[in-house]
């Protein structure tokens, strides 16, 4: 009953989601902002199954911004051991489920050299596997891609009239990742916050008022519903 209503035949390959509103929850029940990132596991668990329901490809999910560092020392310091800890209490049940982990962002001086060795634990545990691409975007920021990509390209001596959209594609953290056809926004913010900014170009974009910890298989359902709906004409017209 959970699949009515949506094609099979166009179900998204890519979709990213901006998981929003962890500390919100948590104040609404008077808690810390740190149970409501906690909370948001179970969403997260049950978000991937829903996407395996669906046979969706490739999932990306938004952990941790490069703006997130601004936040409180205690915040940051327990976000980075509750990402730590997902990696090591899910890999195998996720790798067992034919799920292949990777991790997009920047691996500089500010994340722990533990978390880093976990990162390439759980890419290394996971490559084989191609039921779905499951990437953390983790120190990770759309623009931080970007000028990273263009850094990349400048290194390979390209010359400044062979420079197109292909060639800095193709220096992207990920270049065989397909653009998201659909990315999902928690929480009622409406805003894209960096995610992805040069892979979303064409991507639909659907904003729900859930907050993370409550997000749900159904959600994503709902939101591909949404997505069915919609033409796509990518800068076209229809005949």
């Amino acid at each position: 009953m959970e699949l009515d209503g949506i094609d099979s035949r166009r179900i998204p390959r890519h979709v990213g989601c901006v998981m929003d509103g962890n500390g919100r929850w948590a104040a609404k029940r008077g808690l810390a902002r740190t149970e409501g990132h906690a909370a948001g596991e179970e969403a997260l668990m049950d978000a991937v199954y829903g996407a395996l329901d669906l046979g969706i490809s490739w999932l990306t999910v938004y952990a941790f911004s490069t703006e997130n560092w601004k936040r409180p020392q205690d915040e940051v310091r327990f976000l980075m051991g509750f990402n730590e800890g997902i990696m090591v209490r899910r890999r195998e049940e996720l790798s067992a489920e034919g799920v292949r982990i990777r991790f997009a962002g920047r691996r500089d001086w500010r994340v722990p050299r533990r978390i880093v060795r976990q990162m390439d634990a759980t890419t290394s545990l996971t490559q084989a596997n191609r039921r779905l691409t499951l990437t953390f975007a983790f120190n990770y920021g759309g623009r931080a891609e970007i000028v990273d990509a263009v850094r990349s390209l400048m290194k390979s001596g390209i010359r400044p009239e062979k420079v197109s959209e292909r060639s800095i594609a193709q220096h992207l953290y990920f270049p065989d990742m397909p653009d998201p056809d659909l990315v999902v926004r928690t929480s009622g913010e409406y805003r894209i916050s960096n995610f992805l900014l040069w892979e979303l170009a064409y991507a639909e974009l659907v904003f729900t008022e859930v907050l993370w910890p409550d997000f749900r298989r159904q959600h994503l359902f709902e939101a591909v519903r949404e997505y069915q709906a919609r033409d796509r004409r990518y800068g076209g017209v229809e005949s």
